[in-house]
């Protein structure tokens, strides 16, 4: 799962970011933490499977990450 920007809003309306470190637009810290979640501020922030990104300037990072998390768990055979 990737998210950016106001994305993990969405995981926070479901109760996916309870006990998760997570970063978002900056904004949205307070709701992220009411969530349940850690924010960090920070690029991209991956916790587990989750990765998460501030906003559109972050897209390198936020991608990179995500490719990474892909590639350990679907690996190319």
């Amino acid at each position: 799962m990737a998210q950016i920007c106001h994305g993990p809003l969405l995981t926070a309306a479901i109760g996916g970011l309870a006990g998760r470190r997570v970063t978002a637009y900056p904004a949205l810290e307070l709701d992220m933490q009411a969530a349940g979640g850690t924010f960090q501020d920070a690029e991209t922030v991956v916790d587990g499977i989750p990765g998460s990104a501030c906003a559109w300037p972050d897209h390198s990072s936020w991608m990179r990450e995500f490719l990474t998390v892909l590639r350990a768990k679907s690996p190319v055979t």
